[in-house]
């Protein structure tokens, strides 16, 4: 019965061969989820076609199929597909997360267009990403059959439960997060997606030993790219409305939470009380206070001593998972520079 699951998946899905191109792999995997949009056209299909008619960087979709081509296990046509399919189920579920985050946190833009919740409404937003988490476990099983490995489906619960986790810490009633909260937080929100693309592929090929490194490289490089986010927004070019929005949430943020861990103990008491009050007032006093203090410089300080300590994970790494990670050292490069830019 495998078997005849397996050969009707390779042959519904776009026949792709392991030979073409990234850019080619990136097309056919977003092929390959606007497939399982419905045609019709009402407002869950819509918001569906609307939310990735931009399909952003598509980093993850990146380092499966880096995975894909510099382990060479499996060459054949099904295996190839079984990491789109694969690489497609991680690309879905990260959407379904930033969709729900918008919903969190309020955001009225996302890659510079209105967020499905301020189009559609919260309701539609929601179900959306709930539809979109129940397509990510069906793509993953498809892969799952394709490369005849079911551990696959445990894989992608196991990194969902982990983001959500992370993600649910942002919420906590009890006062604003310290630090080793804070760095659990970006921990859970942010290295678990970029983990599942690789492992999924590596358990495919048989190579799960190789993770070891990666694991670690991928909880500092994603941490630093969090901090990094952090800075840009108290510079307001994290794409927000606003300047220091997280300062307004009261949402955990690198620069606030040093900011309090310094300030002296009856300021801190004051400020204390103001994020607990939720108001909007004082906004401008405590912003100057934070831009006045260390908070800025300490935070970019430890946004270097985390990309310290992933370059040497990454150095641990054989040259082929350096290779397979390229994509992300590319991109935290890039986001440091512009980082230190808007701190001149």
């Amino acid at each position: 019965m495998d078997d005849m699951v397996r050969r009707s998946l390779a042959s519904d899905q776009i026949t792709i061969q392991s030979s073409l191109t990234d850019a080619d792999g990136l097309a056919a995997i977003m092929r390959l989820i606007k497939t399982h949009i419905p045609a019709h056209d009402d407002v869950l299909a819509k918001a569906a076609r609307y939310h990735f008619r931009d399909t952003g960087k598509m980093l993850r979709a990146r380092l499966a199929l880096s995975a894909e081509k510099h382990f060479e296990s499996h060459p054949e046509a099904s295996t190839y597909q079984a990491t789109l399919c694969w690489a497609a189920a991680i690309e879905v579920l990260h959407n379904a997360s930033l969709i729900h985050d918008d919903i969190s946190d309020g955001d009225q833009l996302r890659r510079n267009r209105p967020t499905v919740w301020f189009k559609f409404g919260r309701d539609i937003a929601l179900a959306l990403g709930d539809w979109l988490i129940g397509l990510s476990f069906k793509l993953a099983a498809d892969a799952a059959v394709l490369a005849n490995t079911p551990e696959l489906v445990h894989i992608l619960t196991k990194h969902m439960m982990a983001t959500t986790e992370g993600q649910a810490k942002e919420f906590r009633k009890h006062g604003y997060p310290g630090m080793a909260t804070y760095i659990d937080i970006i921990r859970g929100k942010t290295a678990p997606l970029f983990i599942a693309p690789i492992e999924g592929v590596a358990l495919m090929a048989g190579r799960s030993e190789l993770m070891v490194d990666a694991r670690k490289y991928f909880e500092s490089i994603g941490s630093a790219y969090q901090v990094a986010n952090d800075l840009l927004n108290f510079a307001g070019s994290d794409g927000s409305e606003h300047t220091a929005t997280d300062l307004i949430r009261r949402a955990p943020n690198a620069v606030i939470v040093l900011f309090r861990e310094n300030v002296p103990p009856r300021e801190k008491a004051r400020f204390n009380a103001w994020l607990n009050d939720g108001k909007p007032s004082d906004i401008t006093h405590w912003l100057d206070a934070i831009r006045d203090s260390d908070a800025i410089s300490q935070t970019s300080r430890l946004m270097e001593d985390m990309l310290a300590h992933g370059e040497e994970c990454y150095q641990n790494m054989p040259q082929f998972m350096r290779q397979i990670v390229a994509p992300v050292q590319k991109l935290i490069h890039s986001v440091r520079i512009q980082t230190l830019e808007h701190q001149c």
